[in-house]
């Protein structure tokens, strides 16, 4: 029998013929390759001009479910009404709510992720607000946290026994391992910001939390709501707020995670203090004068994962445009200006908060009569461990400066 061929009938290419093949190992939950690997991002470190450089996401088979977070600013005008709402709500439910949800208060999301709770692709971010009496339980979890203090007085969060007064521009710390509970004990409200390494610990499938507090000095007595105070307040700067000395009459291991700061209070007056003592220095031209908070027993980050520092920016002052390859959460805790990033314009008030994607061109400008503090979280612990962390300037003349610390 002879078979009569189309001449004009086109043979399948070899990635038409393998697409068609995938149609087949899909069901294996297995893909043929047809095409090469496409990151999202381009080679930024050879992207000398414009002020994007963030890269499009890639196409086809390679992209399944790839995101990119995007530069974002939250205002505090616009996010502090609900939390005057839920505070209401809160209050008539007289602790139900507490009691369900475990935390009061609004997470935030940024609009690149797919609605996923974080607002970087490794910091997780949420803006809680108790009411007079309220009490989170006491709990332990593997992802790092902080509380940044806005209010400014009331409510306190209660780190293995050390119990820590909270007061606006304070930074209290939970490293991974150690019981912390927090509540108010205050007439009025307190609002901070919680921060966690929590999207990179769910990626490693790392995540965990106990909530079963046993007291260490009543063993019968189990899911206690809070832990006895131990410590007093201060307990941390009294041990540890000594730049250069180091206790060595008592153990440095606080909790039972490894890599944390053993100061698990830094007190907000205490950084400002600080940020006025040198603003009379020439500062860093992408930075302003910045300073970074650290573990008093290793001179390095707070966390693996995350660093924590406060800058500020003088008025009028303006920073040149700076790229990392970490990305960066900032609140502002005063002052007024605005931030360059990517090429979009972000003004900022007291308590607004940005995103600010890694590879990304930004600078920030203070156009306030006033000194302008922000206070910033960034991966860059994180990349610095894996060697993976670069920065650039870029000079006012257009020329590029690989920035080396």
């Amino acid at each position: 029998m002879t078979v009569v061929t189309n001449p004009a009938q086109k043979k399948a290419s070899p990635a038409e013929q393998l697409d068609q093949l995938n149609t087949e190992t899909a069901k294996l939950n297995a893909w043929i390759r047809t095409q090469a690997n496409s990151p999202a991002q381009r080679p930024w470190f050879v992207d000398m001009g414009g002020e994007s450089g963030a890269g499009e996401l890639a196409k086809g088979r390679v992209a399944a479910n790839q995101m990119k977070m995007l530069a974002h600013r939250w205002r505090w005008s616009e996010i502090y009404p609900y939390l005057q709402k839920i505070s209401e709500i809160a209050g008539e439910a007289k602790g139900e709510l507490l009691e369900r949800t475990d935390r009061q208060g609004i997470l935030l999301t940024n609009p690149g992720l797919g609605g996923r709770l974080q607002i970087t692709n490794t910091i997780r971010c949420a803006i809680a607000i108790y009411n007079h009496g309220d009490v989170a339980p006491a709990h332990v979890h593997s992802p790092n946290a902080s509380r940044t203090i806005l209010s400014d007085r009331g409510g306190y969060t209660n780190v293995e026994g050390e119990r820590c007064e909270c007061r606006r521009g304070d930074i209290v710390f939970t490293p991974n391992g150690t019981w912390h509970d927090h509540g108010n004990d205050d007439p009025d409200p307190m609002i901070w910001i919680d921060m966690l390494d929590w999207p990179l610990m769910e990626y490693l499938d790392a995540v965990w939390v106990d909530q079963g507090y046993i007291a260490a000095q009543d063993a019968a007595k189990s899911n206690a709501k809070s832990q006895p105070a131990v410590h007093s307040d201060g307990h941390s700067t009294r041990m540890y707020g000594h730049g250069g000395l180091k206790p060595v009459f008592a153990p440095n291991q606080r909790g039972w995670g490894q890599n944390t700061s053993p100061m698990f209070h830094y007190k907000g007056v205490d950084v400002m203090d600080t940020l006025r003592a040198l603003r009379g220095e020439k500062g860093d031209p992408f930075e302003g004068i910045k300073m970074q908070f650290v573990n008093p027993v290793t001179g390095g980050p707070v966390f693996a994962s995350l660093d924590y520092c406060a800058q500020s920016l003088r008025p009028g002052e303006e920073t040149g445009f700076k790229r990392e390859t970490c990305s960066t959460f900032i609140v502002v805790l005063e002052g007024e200006g605005f931030s360059e990033i990517g090429g979009q314009r972000f003004d900022w008030v007291k308590n607004d908060i940005m995103a600010v994607p890694n590879f990304l061109w930004r600078r920030h400008v203070n156009t306030g009569k006033n000194d302008a503090v922000l206070y910033t979280v960034s991966d860059k612990a994180l990349l610095t461990a894996l060697g993976q962390y670069r920065s650039q300037g870029k000079n006012a003349d257009g020329s590029i400066t690989q920035i080396v610390q």
